[in-house]
């Protein structure tokens, strides 16, 4: 009796990550989680945190897998089992070189975000950083984003912590039995047939598609639309990337960002955009390169909650324009929330799982060809800009979280780049601040502390404007007044 293993596949999407990754267009997502080891049962040592992410990791499959492929399968790679794991390989220790302040914690954390994951094992690393001068440590997270978007991939993270030192950790998921690996042939054979099912899919796609191209067009002439792809500025960051990579981070007050929020009635998403719009104003200005007109952001877009399509990236994205060219702070803020309002609506005219439908049709070799192609003959140093640059705002924990028993004060995430746009900047709420962690190729953004730096300038002057403006209002009434 012929007996068929079950095959996990990667979705379209979540390939598509491996397909177009080279050694300088890296598609894997870190986060630096700062830590105070003071808070920790006994006290620290690297060997005791390294047994206890062993633990807390032993049972989540994602940790576990490994992406498995044969020559003759014509469809997706699938996950399989790591049969060999080894968490030594996976959790790793480094020192900061002496003073061990901010810049010296950086260059580690580049240096890690330069380097690709081994794709023979489960596509995850962790890197406890120690002797950074103030008494902390750190830890280096570093997961490839075929295995985790954005929000999964925050989630994963924060399954680990705890509410407490000694507490366990928030997901403590039942007794994992690694599955049986399947066979090459069952591997071959399903994905033959998939293969050969893939045209079925466009008779019902294609309709689909094409009916969003009327509403784009009648949205464009009415000066309703998101900003078109092609039409950004250049700037220095916008050419092709190498594989070396520069980090920079900074710490915002959440209750300093709200108070902007009800001032002027946005929300805390169009704050975000207005403080990186600010910071990067002041950046390029200091550059001498500002553009006339206004840098063009992509912002992805969470569809976990829409679409029902296989894969761990549920993602879309938008274009909303960062109003740079507006030299006043608040009229740049009104400018972006109307603009996000407009290119929500224009978002969501496109089916949230459109993107993931039309990515199963992903072809491996040819897409890592084009990334190739555009990066020898520096395309997109001529080419019109797509994008200014990413730019990705993650909810995070509104409580205080213990990775390993060590208090978490700090969680700064960074994004992949890539060619055209060599500049991300992701945010996330983290008990009462905002965690600002920016990535760039090296040699596009040299001087990225100053990016960093400009934020708390950019969020000051917001607060002093929503403050004066608090000041001008009279009093609010607390009985309806008297007719005269």
């Amino acid at each position: 009796m012929f007996y068929r293993r079950s095959v996990d596949r990667l979705s379209g999407l979540d390939a598509s990550f491996l397909y177009f990754e080279t050694s300088a267009h890296l598609m894997h997502v870190c986060g630096l989680i700062v830590l105070d080891p003071a808070t920790v049962p006994g006290g620290y040592d690297f060997e005791s945190m390294r047994a206890t992410i062993a633990e807390r990791t032993r049972n989540t499959p994602t940790f576990r897998r490994k992406v498995h492929d044969h020559v003759l399968n014509l469809d997706h790679p699938v996950w399989v089992d790591d049969a060999d794991f080894d968490i030594e390989h996976h959790v790793r220790r480094i020192a900061v070189p002496t003073p061990g302040g901010r810049e010296q914690l950086a260059q580690v954390c580049a240096d890690i975000a330069g380097q690709p994951l081994d794709r023979s094992r489960p596509l995850w690393e962790f890197w406890v950083i120690e002797a950074l001068a103030d008494g902390q440590i750190a830890v280096m997270t570093k997961m490839h984003h075929a295995m985790v978007d954005g929000v999964t991939g925050a989630t994963l993270v924060a399954s680990l912590c705890s509410l407490a030192p000694d507490a366990p950790p928030l997901a403590a998921p039942a007794p994992f039995e690694p599955p049986h690996p399947p066979r090459d042939r069952d591997i071959v054979l399903e994905g033959l047939t998939r293969w050969l099912r893939r045209p079925l899919r466009l008779p019902a796609l294609l309709p689909q598609t094409a009916a969003v191209i009327p509403s784009w067009v009648s949205r464009t002439r009415r000066g309703a639309a998101m900003p078109a792809p092609f039409t950004a500025p250049r700037t220095s960051f916008n050419g092709t990337i190498t594989g070396h990579r520069r980090v920079a981070f900074t710490r915002l007050d959440l209750a300093a960002v709200k108070e902007v929020k009800n001032a002027f009635g946005t929300t805390v998403n169009d704050v975000v955009l207005a403080l990186c719009s600010g910071a990067l104003r002041r950046y390029l200005q200091q550059n001498g390169e500002l553009p006339e007109t206004s840098l063009v952001a992509m912002v992805p877009v969470s569809v976990h909650e829409k679409s029902d399509r296989e894969g761990v990236n549920r993602v879309s994205g938008m274009f909303t324009t960062l109003a740079s060219d507006i030299a006043d702070p608040v009229e740049r803020l009104r400018a972006i929330a109307a603009q996000t309002v407009v290119a929500k609506a224009h978002h969501n005219t496109i089916s949230a799982s459109m993107l993931q439908d039309w990515a199963q049709f992903a072809p491996a070799n040819t897409l890592g060809l084009a990334v190739r192609l555009a990066a020898h003959t520096r395309l997109m140093d001529r080419a019109p800009v797509i994008h200014n640059l990413v730019i990705s705002n993650v909810p995070g924990p509104p409580v205080p979280m213990y990775f390993a028993g060590a208090e978490v004060v700090g969680f700064y995430p960074f994004g992949p780049v890539f060619h055209g746009a060599g500049l991300n900047i992701t945010v996330v709420s983290n008990n009462g601040h905002l965690d600002v962690g920016v990535i760039a190729c090296r040699e596009l953004a040299p001087r990225l502390w100053d990016l960093a730096d400009d934020f708390a300038p950019a969020l000051q002057e917001l607060l002093t404007a929503a403050r004066a403006q608090a000041d001008d209002q009279p009093p609010m009434r607390t009985q309806p007044a008297t007719p005269a």
